[in-house]
């Protein structure tokens, strides 16, 4: 997907690998240190919910293929949830993205981008907000994953995050592989059917897309057809968060 899409948005991550490049012109070791200090600057720009998201999801899922820990420990099980206390399920099972391998590298991507791209773009200076966007849409995909019998639900908020930018960007100018243009509204829907054709199941996309659908619904349309809005921040999370307002 990486080499995929294209976007015209401005709020693209940006990795400057410009000095890299020239830096290895003098030598290995000059350039692999300044690669080294080109990512780290890169982690570190991130805002903190993207990089805490960023962080959980790379380590869950390198330590599960080391073997250091297992994927039978982080998997969404309602019964063991429920029956062995194992609470930890809620979490875990959103930070594990398969095996490492492109796959992973391109779900790594989509989760930085689009999580970067609304925590500094609609949700700038609302961290709060953000957090708990992410916590309503985990809640609506745990509850759809014990009907569905999803085990892993990393996907479906990253789906649910496209989702919810996509609707929110809709001037945003899009391409895939060259050969036609789209609107970012229409981003989802292309995801969707690549991964139909390149074989997945559609079912782990479809409800991340519910999810954002609703989401933005009661967050974006609601309110400017009422008058007033359903959803609303807990004033913990605002008492949390408020020190991580972007300037």
């Amino acid at each position: 997907f990486v080499f995929l899409l294209h976007s015209s948005s401005s709020h693209a991550p940006r990795f400057g690998l410009g000095s890299s490049a020239v830096a290895c012109a003098f030598g290995e070791r000059a350039c692999v240190k300044m690669v080294a200090q080109t990512i780290e600057e890169w982690y570190k720009e991130m805002p903190v919910v993207t990089r805490t998201y960023l962080t959980l999801a790379f380590l869950t899922t390198v330590l599960c293929s080391l073997e250091i820990i297992s994927p039978f420990t982080v998997y969404f099980n309602f019964n063991l949830i429920t029956q062995k206390l194992e609470v930890w399920r809620i979490a875990s099972n959103f930070f594990f993205f398969g095996n490492l391998g492109l796959d992973f590298l391109f779900h790594m991507f989509f989760l930085t981008r689009y999580c970067r791209l609304l925590e500094e773009g609609s949700f700038r200076g609302r961290t709060a907000d953000f957090v708990f966007m992410l916590l309503f849409g985990s809640s609506l995909l745990l509850l759809c994953a014990v009907f569905a019998h999803i085990q892993f639900l990393g996907q479906s908020l990253t789906f649910m995050m496209v989702y919810v930018w996509a609707r929110r960007n809709q001037q945003v100018n899009m391409s895939f592989l060259g050969l036609f243009n789209f609107t970012a509204p229409y981003l989802p829907w292309v995801l969707l059917i690549f991964s139909i054709v390149l074989g997945s199941s559609p079912v782990v996309d479809l409800i991340g897309m519910a999810a954002g659908h609703l989401y933005y619904f009661l967050e974006d349309i609601y309110p400017a057809m009422r008058g007033h809005r359903l959803l609303r921040t807990p004033r913990i999370l605002n008492a949390i968060f408020d020190d991580y307002h972007i300037d």
